[in-house]
């Protein structure tokens, strides 16, 4: 039986959070044709940081993974209150995840999967995007990860 996202997320008891609100002069989403960009979304909860430092030195491989997961549901949250539901989603293109880390750190893909694996719940395996990993200084809001999403839609 082929479940819509909407129906995978029921089943799942997976709750999205509120749609986080911008901490700048940007844009939550824009849809250009039948393609839905999403800004970059951190860990919040509660509209706060709910990790925050350097994977490799304040943060491990799971904390790092729960807060790339919960970014990806922020994500999610954005696309739908843009879209009205994420059964609007044809396919997932593209996973960005950026990662405050270590100079020594190396287990990126690791945390990354956090993101991808939420993704893959909602949306079915089948819909695995492409995926770009990457370790930076700093991020915003001292958070450990942001998540970036395109997004296909009808």
């Amino acid at each position: 039986m082929n479940m819509s996202a909407e129906q995978r997320l029921e089943r799942s008891g997976i709750a999205l959070p509120p749609a986080p609100k911008p901490l700048g002069a940007y844009v939550p989403a824009v849809q250009v044709g039948n393609l839905l960009y999403l800004s970059g979304t951190l860990p919040l909860a509660d509209s706060a940081p709910k990790f925050q430092g350097r994977i490799g030195a304040d943060i491990g491989i799971e904390d790092g993974r729960s807060a790339a997961r919960l970014a990806a549901l922020n994500a999610l949250a954005l696309a739908r209150q843009h879209l009205g539901s994420l059964d609007s989603v044809t396919r997932i293109v593209r996973l960005t995840v950026s990662l405050a880390t270590t100079a020594e750190f190396r287990d990126h893909a690791k945390v990354a999967d956090g993101a991808s694996e939420l993704l893959a719940s909602v949306f079915g395996a089948e819909q695995a995007p492409t995926r770009m990993v990457s370790g930076v200084l700093s991020l915003p809001a001292g958070a450990p990860v942001v998540v970036e999403i395109l997004l296909e839609v009808d």
